[in-house]
């Protein structure tokens, strides 16, 4: 019997909405990605992308527990000699909230050129507005939910 191995070109693909609004950074990020990879649905293949596309509204209403706010970091380097930068969880959340949810969701997909392709599915917007009407998003069903 041959494993039945599905093509890219079948694959439908939806688009969901999340509302960021008081969920937790970690498990809605374990979430999002878990359907950007498209492991909720039967024909997955670790080697395929079969994913939907994610839309998350309001990033800056994330929330995070314990002291993350004050303690957590991110750190990125220039490229100069003594260019290292980092950068506290509060301060980004104020400056570019978009930057946490994509940074979140990127640890938890694959490193290589698939995660790449993959994270190029996930919108991610500070406000209640998004400009992806015209594909018909829906809300996350309860059964795709882990929370």
């Amino acid at each position: 019997m041959k494993t039945a191995v599905p093509k890219p070109t079948e694959t439908e693909r939806k688009w969901y909405v999340v509302d960021a609004t008081d969920q937790v950074l970690g498990r809605m990020a374990s979430q999002v990605a878990m359907i950007l990879r498209g492991k909720h649905k039967p024909q997955f293949s670790p080697h395929l992308d079969h994913g939907d596309h994610v839309v998350v509204i309001n990033a800056e209403k994330i929330k995070v527990t314990g002291r993350k706010l004050d303690q957590k970091s991110y750190t990125r380097y220039t490229g100069y000699p003594g260019g290292l930068r980092t950068v506290v969880l509060q301060t980004l959340q104020k400056k570019k909230p978009e930057a946490i949810i994509v940074n979140a969701v990127k640890g938890m997909l694959p490193k290589n050129r698939l995660g790449r392709k993959v994270i190029r599915k996930l919108k991610v917007y500070a406000g209640e507005t998004h400009p992806h009407q015209a594909q018909k998003c829906e809300d996350l069903p309860d059964n795709l939910r882990r929370v």
